[in-house]
């Protein structure tokens, strides 16, 4: 008798379990549950807001004598109220979250869904303050956000713009510090202050100018003192193994 394939002794790998879809309703309670962990007053906001569009509804009803057709009317708008107060305290609650810690400005900066081009890496980083920089590209021209103190964030763009000078002599250049400073654009809304900048280079000089950055590459921190690179030798005793 021919054996089947499965008899053959090794035992049947078991199959991937399919990812599960997220619905949307899956996004919005999970949404609803980081809001409420650092605003409890979210919910009330919100029943708030669909009360109050349900009672205008009504009102509108009984005066013009169709108060059920107005209620049904008003239902979705109620919801729409409600879904506008849990967006924006999700997202003012985001921002708390991230608040300090060091790339907060470039997640703040990966809500701008286009016109601008971010690197993932900061293009320049000190080292012992962990001060960094933010490079972008868009129709405005190159705009650096920084990371840091005032008075130590400002050379630290300062230099990076010298040396993006250097290669777009003719490239509008615009510092924004992220912090809550004086002088400075909190967190939530330095990706608005990115936007509101006004459009100086076209298409095509957006393209040419992101390929000379890429080709400039970000600033490489420091080498520690008494560390020559050219003269360090590989220890051949961990090589064979001590």
């Amino acid at each position: 008798m021919a054996r089947k394939k499965n008899d053959v002794g090794a035992p049947d790998e078991p199959k991937p379990k399919k990812v599960k879809k997220q619905r949307w309703y899956h996004q919005v309670w999970a949404a609803y549950k980081m809001t409420r962990r650092s605003d409890p007053t979210v919910t009330w906001m919100m029943l708030a807001a669909f009360v109050g569009v349900m009672v205008v509804a009504l009102v509108i009803g009984l005066l013009w004598g169709h108060p059920i057709y107005m209620s049904l009317v008003g239902l979705p708008f109620g919801l729409l109220a409600a879904m506008f107060i849990l967006t924006r305290r999700a997202e003012r609650a985001a921002y708390q979250q991230i608040e300090g810690q060091p790339g907060a400005a470039r997640s703040a900066l990966g809500t701008i869904r286009r016109g601008w081009s971010f690197d993932e890496e900061p293009v320049a980083v000190d080292p012992r303050t962990r001060d960094t920089v933010f490079r972008g590209v868009g129709k405005a021209g190159v705009v650096l956000v920084t990371e840091g103190p005032p008075s130590r964030a400002s050379k630290l763009a300062d230099k990076e713009r010298r040396r993006i000078s250097r290669v777009l002599p003719n490239v509008p250049i615009t510092v924004l510090q992220c912090g809550n400073a004086e002088d400075q654009i909190p967190l939530p809304k330095i990706a608005r202050s990115v936007q509101k900048l006004r459009p100086k280079l076209t298409k095509a000089e957006v393209g040419e100018v992101m390929k000379r950055l890429n080709a400039l590459g970000a600033t490489r921190p420091p080498i520690p003192k008494g560390i020559d690179p050219m003269r360090a030798r590989p220890d051949r005793k961990g090589m064979r193994g001590r």
